[in-house]
C-alpha cells in the first residue's frame, strides 16, 4: 500500500516528491532534468520542491519547463529567500518565481530558513500573497522546535502547512522534539536530503551492513529502502532529487516498500534514534 499523506489541503499525496537542489546549474543536463520532472509525474508523484536560491532561479525555470501543459498535475512548492521575506519584498520575490515558473500560483510558498525579518511581518507577506492568488498555502523550512513555538503564538501562524527540515537515517534529531510537536499539530514535516546527498553528507550509509543485508533481503536498492524508512512515520513525507529516469522510478517504487517491526528494531540498532534534544541539521 503507497504511503500518501494530506498536504496543503490536498489529499492523498504519494509520501515522496521531486526535489530540484543543483538542477539548472549545467544547460547540458536541462532535458534530462525536464524529462526526469515528467517521468516523475507519470509515476504518480505529485509534490515538486524547487527554491528562487536553487542555481539563481534557474531550477525554477526547469520546473516550468517540466510543466508545460501539465500544470495541475503538480503539487508545486517553493521557498523565498529569508532577506526577501519582508511584506513588499515576498511580493517581488514571488512574482519572479511565478515568471520563471511560467505559472499564476505557487501551491505552497515556504520561509527557506529564518532570518532577521520578524516572523508576524513574513506571515503578513504571505497572508497578502494568499489574498492576490499567487499562493494558496504557505510554510516554513528549517524551524527547529523553539522557532515553531514561535511560529504557532503569532496570529496567523497556525496556518502554516509544512516544515520542511533536514531529516535521514544517520541524523534522527527531529524524532526527539520537532517531529512529534509537528505530528501533534498535524503539520507535514517534509524531510529535504532524505538520502544525505546519495550518501555524501554520511559516507558510510549505502554501505551500512545491516541496511545492505535488509535491502537485499527485500530485493530492493539500499537507497529505496532509506526513503521507505523515512516515509514510515505519519506525516512526513521525503524529496529527493529526481536526477535521473531511473533513480525517479527507483523513489517512486519506494513508495510500496513496507518495513516490519523487526527491520525497524535492526535499524534502530545499526543508527539509534536521539536521546536527547539535538541541534537541528541544516545543510
Amino acid at each position: 500500500m503507497a504511503q500518501r499523506l494530506d498536504v496543503a489541503g490536498h489529499q492523498g499525496i504519494p509520501a515522496i516528491g521531486l526535489g530540484t537542489w543543483y538542477m539548472g546549474e549545467d544547460s547540458a543536463r536541462r532535458q534530462q532534468e525536464v524529462t526526469a520532472l515528467q517521468a516523475g509525474l507519470d509515476a504518480g508523484l505529485k509534490i515538486i520542491d524547487t527554491a528562487e536560491m536553487y542555481a539563481d532561479g534557474r531550477a525554477e525555470e526547469v520546473v516550468g519547463e517540466a510543466l508545460k501543459g501539465r500544470r495541475d498535475s503538480a503539487l508545486l512548492v517553493s521557498k523565498v529567500y529569508p532577506w526577501n521575506a519582508g511584506e513588499d519584498d515576498a511580493i517581488a520575490a514571488c512574482e519572479a518565481s511565478l515568471r520563471r515558473l511560467q505559472t499564476d500560483r505557487i501551491d505552497l510558498y515556504l520561509l527557506h530558513w529564518r532570518g532577521s525579518v520578524p516572523l508576524e511581518e513574513t506571515i503578513r507577506a504571505m497572508q497578502r500573497l494568499q489574498q492576490q492568488g499567487k499562493i494558496v498555502h504557505w510554510g516554513v523550512s528549517n524551524f527547529d522546535s523553539d522557532d515553531m513555538d514561535e511560529l504557532w503564538a503569532e496570529p496567523g501562524g497556525e496556518a502554516c502547512a509544512t516544515n520542511q527540515v533536514l531529516y535521514h537515517l544517520a541524523s534522527r534529531g527531529i524524532e526527539y522534539d520537532l517531529l512529534p510537536q509537528c505530528q501533534q499539530r498535524a503539520v507535514p514535516v517534509m524531510a529535504y536530503c532524505p538520502l544525505a546527498q546519495a550518501g555524501r553528507l554520511r559516507r558510510h550509509l549505502f554501505s551500512e551492513p545491516t541496511l545492505v543485508a535488509l535491502a537485499q533481503q527485500k530485493g530492493v536498492t539500499v537507497a529505496q529502502l532509506l526513503l521507505a524508512w523515512v516515509i514510515r512515520a505519519p506525516g512526513v513525507m521525503a524529496i529527493p532529487k529526481a536526477s535521473s529516469l531511473q533513480h525517479v522510478r527507483e523513489n517512486a517504487a519506494a513508495l510500496d516498500i513496507t518495513l516490519s517491526d523487526e527491520a525497524c528494531f535492526l535499524i534502530d540498532k545499526a543508527f539509534p534514534p536521539p536521546r536527547h534534544k539535538m541541534p537541528l541539521d541544516v545543510v
